[in-house]
């Protein structure tokens, strides 16, 4: 029986206008305006207004697996290890499936404004394959995993924090600063988010929560909030680089679906970097074919961190100004 709806209890605003002007001026993804949400003032597009609601009504699923995390905290990365851990490490059907059809991502159509969608189908015309992917992507989250048969495991990705969503799920926690170094990338190689800015300009939106799913340390703190209940796993990114096998095996825990050694040696050849820099099922290879990716700008799965290399990243290097902002706020927030 469908539980009844619920009223939002957030309030949403929107964001100033000179500050809304600003950002539509160096976000070309986005053609009508931002708001913010709650006490903490969760930033998403004009979009999120409308279906805030929805998405917060959706009915989760006991047997559904959820990852949250805040952008690029190694998302890609802990999706595709935990689909397999669950699937019996089933590599052919991960090849030939991509990661965003096993995996979807639940609120990615928020980012999908009907205008970019009207140029997307008009450059995918002569293409009905790809005019139906861009109406795959653009349609609300909550209708198409609702429509996934009941006695079919759901794997969804989100980036909303906890107060936002079903408090199931696997987090992964990551440094603020790659945070951010990736996510400027990302922003840049997105048609949906459009930025067009420099790093510099990038970091003060970042630092102060002009970017979506953001605050950063608000939404990190929510997840620790939750992270002693037996549904949540918590993870941090840095501890993946470092130790993969034993995250390997904490996921395989959680999870119930712990593998041998023999499979586990297996998996971690087929998340090894150099291979998943390669693999075209988790690449976004799709997304770049209907045109939704800027040519020129750095791939979507970009370094993935090295354990042994403990230097802040270029572009911090490049502004040292910006590495003792970024040092200082992080102290702050300790």
């Amino acid at each position: 029986m469908d539980k009844p709806q619920v009223k939002f209890p957030f309030e949403i605003r929107d964001v100033d206008a000179e500050t809304n002007a600003e950002l539509l001026e160096y976000f070309k993804g986005e053609r009508t305006g931002f708001v913010q949400v709650g006490p903490e003032g969760y930033f998403f597009p004009q979009k999120y207004k409308e279906q805030a609601e929805q998405y917060y009504n959706f009915q989760a699923r006991p047997d559904d697996i959820w990852i949250s995390t805040v952008p690029r905290s190694g998302t890609t990365w802990t999706q595709e290890m935990i689909w397999l851990l669950a699937n019996n490490l089933d590599f052919e059907q991960a090849q030939k499936r991509p990661l965003t059809e096993r995996f979807p991502f639940f609120e990615f159509p928020l980012f999908v404004h009907d205008i970019v969608k009207a140029e997307l189908l008009s450059e995918n015309k002569d293409s009905a394959a790809n005019v139906q992917f861009i109406e795959n992507i653009s349609r609300p989250g909550y209708e198409t995993l609702d429509k996934l048969p009941c006695n079919q495991r759901r794997f969804i990705k989100t980036h909303f924090p906890f107060s936002l969503m079903p408090p199931s799920v696997i987090y992964v926690e990551r440094n603020p600063k790659d945070v951010a170094v990736s996510y400027y990338h990302l922003n840049r190689l997105f048609r949906t988010q459009g930025y067009i800015g420099d790093f510099e300009r990038y970091w003060r939106y970042f630092q102060h929560g002009l970017r979506p799913w953001l605050p950063y340390y608000s939404h990190v703190k929510e997840a620790k909030e939750h992270r002693k209940l037996p549904n949540v796993l918590f993870l941090n990114y840095e501890d993946m680089l470092v130790d993969l096998p034993g995250t390997v095996r904490r996921l395989g825990e959680f999870l119930d679906c712990m593998p041998n050694e023999d499979d586990l040696e297996k998996l971690l050849d087929h998340l090894n970097i150099k291979n998943f820099r390669q693999n075209k099922s988790v690449n976004m290879n799709q997304m770049s074919k209907i045109g939704v990716m800027n040519e020129g700008e750095a791939a979507f799965v970009r370094k993935g961190g090295d354990p042994k290399q403990q230097q802040d990243q270029q572009e911090f290097l490049d502004h040292p100004h910006l590495l003792k902002i970024a040092n200082e706020w992080i102290q702050q927030n300790k």
